[in-house]
C-alpha cells in the first residue's frame, strides 16, 4: 500500500498544466452555442410553429402534434450540423444523478439506412422504471416507465470523447402516472407558485401576467490530484476519507480563501467554464473557498428549471473536464474532517413578466407595499414549514456538514438585517413602520406611503440557513452534492401555500369602509407577529443560540432518519396532496428511498472503514511494531537497555492498545451492521444505522489517527492530508 501512496506522490511531481485553447472573442460569441434554444428555434422553425411552440411553453399548453414533429425535425437537423449522431432523453432519477440512453439518428427504411427524428421520439421514450428507485411504486416485473419531453428547458448538445449527443431534457413518470424524477414535482411547484404569486401581484398590478420563481445556485467542490484520489480508497467509495490526522495547517490562517488560483486548477476551471458557456450555463465567478483545495463558482439568476438542470449538467461536466487535467472533483458535503466543508447555496426569488423581482425593494410606497407582502410571506411560510425545509436537505453527508461550525445548524432560522427586523417590529407593534436611512420616516396605518427601503441595508450573516441578501433569500443549507429540486420544490410550494392564504384573508377581511392597502397590513402584521420566533440575527453557531432556539420550541433535529419523518406528517401530506404537488404514494415513496440511500451510505462506509483499518492499518501498526521490537533487542543486545529502550516500550504498548481498540470496535460496529440488516422496516434500519453503526465511526477514527501520528511515514499507507489538501 506505502508503495500506491508514494507511486501517485511520483505522479504528482511530474503534473504539468494542461494547455487549453480558448475560443476567440467575447464569452457572448460562443455563449449557448451547443443549445437549442431560441435563437436557434427561430432560425429553424418557420415563423407559425416558432410561434405556435413559444406560445404553447408560455401558458402551459400541450404542443400540438404537427409542432412536435416540425420542432424534432428542425432539431434533428441542427445536431447533426454539429456533428451529433444520436438523442437521448436527459432526465434526474431519485438517485440524485442524472441518466440517459442513447439512439441513433439513422434506421433502416426498405433496406436503405436514413436519418430520422420525428415527434413520437422526441415527445416520448420508455426507459426501464424497476431499475431505478421507486419507492415501492414500481416493482421489479413491472417495468415500464416513460420520459416525457420538458419544452420549457431547451435541447442541448453534449460532447464527450469526440462524440456529440442531442440531449433532450424530460420527466421521468411511471406507467401509472407517478412521478419517479426530480423535474415532475418541481415544474409542479413551478406552476402552482406561477398561480400564487400572480392572484397576489394583481392585487397592486393588473399587467402582472405570471410569476416565475428563479435561482442561482453556488456551488462549492474541493479538487485534489486524481492520482492521490486513487490511491486513497475510501475517497473512491465513499466522497469522503474515513480516516487522516490534520495537518499542522489546515485553514486557521484564512490564507486560501480568495487566494490566487493555483495554475492547474486555473486551466481546469477555465477549460469548464468554457464548455459551460456553450451549453448555455451562465457560470459568472470563480475563487478559492475557505479550506485547501477548495473552490467555488457561481451563475447568474435563471428560471428555477432551468436552473437546476444546469447545476445537475454542470456537476458532470465538472468531472469530465476533470479527468483530462488529472484532477478529481469532490462534491461530498464533508470529503477532509477539520476543514470547512461544501454546500450549495440556493439564492431563490420571485420575478415577473414585467421584470419585476418581487423580493428587491423600490423606492416607491407601493412598490415597497408589493414587496412587504412577499417578504413577509415567505418569512411566514419557512416558520409553518421549517420542519419541511430540513427535511429537504437532510442526506448522510451533510449530517457531518451541518452544525460543524462551517455551515448552518440544523435549526432553520431567518436572517433578515436589523433594519428590517426593526421595521418588521415596529408595523406589529405600533402599526408604524419605522426607517432610519439618518432621518426617522415613519408611516401610520392607512395612509398611503411606504418608506423607502434600500438594498444591501445590512450586513450579512453566512452563519443562518436561511438569510434575506437584499433582493433575494439564500438557503445556505443545501449540501454540494445534492440535487437543487428538492429543497427548492419545498420552497416553491410552502410560499404557494402561504400566498394562497394572504389572498383568501384579505379578501375575507377587506369591506368598503377599509382601504385595501391598511386590510393588507393588517395581515401582514399578524403574519409578523406568528413568524417572529423563526428570526434570529445573531451567531447560528453560538452554544447560546442552541438553548434559545430550544426555548423557542424550534427543532434541532441533527440526523437525517428522524429529520426526514418530516415529509411524511399529516401536515405535509395535506399540504402537498391539496396543492397538487405530490400525491401521498409519491410523498410516501421518496420518503422510502431516502431512508434507504442514507442507510446504505452508512453501510458502505462502515465497510469501507473495516476493510481499511483491518487490511491496511493494523498490519502495518503490527509491522511497524516489529521495528520498534527488534530496536529494543537490539539496544538490549549493546546493553543500551535503560532508558532508550523504555521509549521504544511504551511506543509498543501504545500501539498494541490501538490495536486491539480498532480491533474491538470493528468487530462490534460489524456485529451492530449484522443486527440493522436484520429489521425489515426502513426507516428503523436507518435511525439503527444511525444510532449504532455510525456511532463507532469517531471512536475508530480517533485510534486510526493516533497510530498515523505514531507509525513511521514511510510505512503509513494512506495518502496523508497535508497531500492530499497542500499538494497540486
Amino acid at each position: 500500500m506505502p508503495s500506491i501512496r508514494f507511486s501517485a506522490l511520483n505522479q504528482l511531481g511530474q503534473r504539468q498544466p494542461v494547455e487549453i485553447k480558448l475560443p476567440s472573442g467575447p464569452i457572448s460569441a460562443y455563449f449557448a452555442t451547443n443549445v437549442f434554444g431560441a435563437d436557434a428555434m427561430q432560425t429553424s422553425l418557420s415563423a407559425d410553429t416558432y410561434k405556435r411552440l413559444t406560445q404553447a411553453m408560455a401558458s402551459g399548453e400541450k404542443i400540438d402534434y404537427d409542432t412536435a414533429d416540425a420542432v424534432a425535425t428542425a432539431m434533428k437537423r441542427w445536431a447533426m450540423d454539429k456533428g451529433a449522431t444520436h438523442f437521448t432523453h436527459w432526465f434526474q432519477p431519485l438517485t440524485g444523478a442524472t441518466a440517459e440512453k442513447h439512439d441513433a439518428f439513422f434506421e433502416i427504411s426498405e433496406g436503405r439506412a436514413i436519418e430520422r427524428f420525428q415527434a413520437s421520439a422526441l415527445v416520448q421514450q420508455e426507459p426501464d422504471a424497476s431499475s431505478f428507485p421507486s419507492g415501492g411504486i414500481r416493482t421489479t416485473f413491472e417495468a415500464r416507465g416513460y420520459t416525457a419531453w420538458d419544452p420549457t428547458s431547451p435541447a442541448f448538445l453534449y460532447e464527450n470523447g469526440g462524440a456529440k449527443t442531442l440531449c433532450i431534457p424530460t420527466v421521468f413518470v411511471s406507467y401509472t402516472g407517478e412521478a419517479l424524477d426530480h423535474k415532475a414535482p418541481l415544474l409542479r411547484s413551478m406552476e402552482l407558485i406561477d398561480k400564487a404569486a400572480t392572484a397576489v401581484c394583481q392585487m397592486f398590478d393588473k399587467d402582472i401576467s405570471y410569476v416565475k420563481p428563479t435561482l442561482g445556485p453556488e456551488q462549492e467542490y474541493f479538487v485534489i490530484d486524481r492520482a492521490l484520489f486513487f490511491a486513497r480508497p475510501d475517497l473512491m467509495l465513499t466522497g469522503r476519507t474515513v480516516f487522516g490526522h490534520s495537518p499542522a495547517k489546515g485553514q486557521q490562517l484564512d490564507d486560501h480563501y480568495f487566494g490566487s488560483i493555483p495554475q492547474r486548477i486555473h486551466h481546469f476551471m477555465m477549460e469548464f467554464e468554457v464548455e459551460a458557456h456553450k451549453l448555455g450555463i451562465p457560470i459568472r465567478t470563480r475563487h478559492n473557498e475557505v479550506a485547501p483545495s477548495q473552490y467555488e463558482c457561481a451563475p447568474t439568476f435563471e428560471e428555477v428549471n432551468v436552473a437546476v438542470d444546469h447545476n445537475q449538467l454542470l456537476m458532470d461536466l465538472m468531472e469530465k473536464v476533470a479527468e483530462r487535467h488529472q484532477l478529481k472533483v469532490l462534491f461530498h458535503e464533508k470529503p477532509f474532517a477539520g476543514v470547512n466543508g461544501s454546500g450549495k447555496h440556493c439564492n431563490w426569488s420571485l420575478v415577473t413578466n414585467t421584470g419585476r423581482n418581487l423580493l428587491a425593494p423600490g423606492r416607491r410606497p407601493k412598490e415597497n407595499l408589493v414587496f412587504l407582502t412577499f417578504f413577509v410571506c415567505t418569512l411566514k411560510a419557512v416558520h409553518d414549514y421549517a420542519d419541511l425545509l430540513r427535511a429537504s436537505v437532510a442526506s448522510a453527508g451533510n449530517d457531518y456538514r451541518l452544525g460543524a461550525n462551517e455551515a448552518p445548524p440544523a435549526i432553520i432560522s431567518a436572517f433578515i438585517g436589523s433594519q428590517l427586523s426593526n421595521m418588521l417590529d415596529s408595523l406589529e407593534e405600533t402599526a408604524e413602520m419605522q426607517f432610519d436611512k439618518g432621518d426617522n420616516v415613519y408611516l401610520k396605518l392607512g395612509i398611503n406611503k411606504i418608506p423607502e427601503i434600500m438594498l444591501d441595508n445590512t450586513d450579512r450573516n453566512r452563519t443562518s440557513p436561511f438569510a434575506f441578501t437584499g433582493n433575494k433569500f439564500e438557503f445556505r443549507a443545501v449540501g454540494a452534492s445534492a440535487t437543487i429540486s428538492d429543497p427548492v420544490v419545498v420552497l416553491n410550494t410552502i410560499v404557494a401555500n402561504q400566498l394562497l392564504d394572504f389572498k383568501e384573508e384579505v379578501e375575507r377581511q377587506f369591506n368598503d369602509n377599509t382601504k385595501r392597502e391598511v386590510t393588507i397590513i393588517n395581515v401582514l402584521r399578524e403574519y409578523i407577529e406568528a413568524s417572529k420566533k423563526i428570526r434570529f440575527e445573531g451567531n447560528n453557531y453560538a452554544e447560546e443560540w442552541m438553548k434559545e432556539a430550544k426555548r423557542r420550541k424550534l427543532s434541532n433535529v441533527t440526523d437525517t432518519p428522524r429529520a426526514l419523518d418530516f415529509m411524511i406528517t399529516k401536515q405535509a401530506r395535506d399540504l402537498f396532496s391539496r396543492l397538487g404537488v405530490f400525491t401521498e404514494r409519491e410523498l410516501e415513496a421518496r420518503h422510502e428511498i431516502r431512508l434507504e440511500a442514507y442507510q446504505k451510505k452508512i453501510q458502505i462506509e462502515a465497510r469501507v472503514m473495516g476493510d481499511l483499518a483491518i487490511n491496511h492499518i493494523i498490519p502495518t501498526a503490527v509491522a511497524y511494531q516489529n521495528k520498534l521490537i527488534d530496536n529494543v533487542r537490539g539496544l538490549k543486545e549493546l546493553g543500551l537497555d535503560q532508558p532508550h529502550a523504555e521509549v521504544a516500550i511504551a511506543g509498543i504498548k501504545d500501539i498494541a492498545g490501538h490495536i486491539t481498540s480498532i480491533r474491538t470496535l470493528v468487530e462490534e460496529m460489524v456485529e451492530a451492521r449484522k443486527r440493522a440488516n436484520k429489521v425489515e422496516d426502513a426507516r428503523e434500519r436507518a435511525i439503527l444505522y444511525c444510532d449504532e453503526v455510525a456511532s463507532y465511526f469517531n471512536r475508530i477514527r480517533y485510534h486510526v489517527d493516533k497510530l498515523e501520528q505514531m507509525v513511521d511515514d514511510e510505512d503509513w499507507p494512506l495518502m496523508k492530508y497535508r497531500e492530499l489538501l497542500f499538494m497540486r
